[in-house]
């Protein structure tokens, strides 16, 4: 099979089953949400979601380029971090509530939003839904950015959403969206 009508294959069909928007934007802040359903037991996501990270994060979205350098400790005060080696690393969002299979909350600025004047709450929930598991990831953001956060609303909003589509494809094949952009 041709890899362009694959990609466009698997395009039409995450555009069906992920649900995703900006739901409030501003200069001060915004919130993104995202949800989809897993064809997979709330345990089996919540475990790749978390311990398999580096298997579904995309590396273009990682400052090693490597998501295999990702990780994240599921406890209070835990980490998503990225290990550089030789002892360098990066917290990219600290954990400040965790209910395991059912709720994860990280604070703290995704990416480029960690050196800006922001903060934010990503909450990645898991629910029990026939056919699989409904999986919600939620970004809110505040704090100051010269031109306004609404600026760039729609770029974190796409991130969220593509992580989002890769967990999905990792947990349900091992396979990635070819439409995702890297």
């Amino acid at each position: 099979m041709n890899i362009l009508p694959r990609c466009f294959f698997l395009f039409l069909m995450l555009i069906a089953t992920a649900s995703a928007e900006v739901t409030s934007s501003a200069a001060g802040g915004f919130v993104t949400a995202h949800e989809v359903t897993v064809e997979a037991d709330r345990d089996t996501v919540w475990r790749k979601m978390l311990h398999e990270i580096g298997g579904w994060w995309s590396s273009s979205h990682t400052i090693s380029g490597d998501a295999s350098r990702l990780s994240i400790i599921a406890l209070p005060q835990g980490c998503f971090c990225e290990d550089f080696g030789a002892g360098a690393g990066v917290a990219h969002l600290i954990v400040t509530m965790v209910n395991p299979g059912v709720v994860i909350r990280l604070t703290g600025g995704l990416g480029p939003l960690g050196l800006m004047g922001v903060n934010g709450n990503m909450t990645w929930e898991l629910e029990d839904v026939e056919g699989g598991t409904k999986v919600k990831f939620t970004y809110a953001v505040g704090g100051y950015m010269p031109g306004g956060l609404d600026t760039i609303a729609g770029p974190v909003d796409w991130v969220i959403r593509d992580a989002l589509e890769r967990l999905k494809g990792y947990v349900e094949t091992r396979d990635f969206p070819s439409a995702s952009i890297e």
